[in-house]
């Protein structure tokens, strides 16, 4: 009889995300959907745009006394969207 290597198939999917380059863009993906979750509706509210350059999450606010509490934040936003993928996806969150 034949011996086979058994896999789970979430090994199997991570391992063909990373082989063909796919990984990073789909944990950047959940970043930015992780917004809303860790900051929560009324933040999401004020919340104009949001997408990631070089490992920074660009976050475009509307309200000014918001952006300036965000801003006091970004060490911590950065802590809890990395925790919510569970990588270490971005290294900075820049409010604008």
């Amino acid at each position: 009889m034949f011996k086979r290597d058994v896999q789970n198939l979430d090994t199997v999917l991570q391992q063909l995300m990373r082989r063909h380059g796919l990984e990073t863009p789909l944990q950047q993906h959940r970043v930015v959907e992780a917004w809303e979750t860790v900051t929560g509706s009324v933040v999401a509210r004020y919340t104009a745009a949001k997408f990631i350059d070089n490992q920074t999450l660009i976050v475009r606010i509307t309200n000014p006394a918001l952006k300036a509490d965000l801003q006091m934040m970004r060490s911590q936003l950065t802590r809890r969207l990395n925790e919510a993928v569970g990588a270490m996806v971005i290294a900075d969150v820049r409010i604008i």
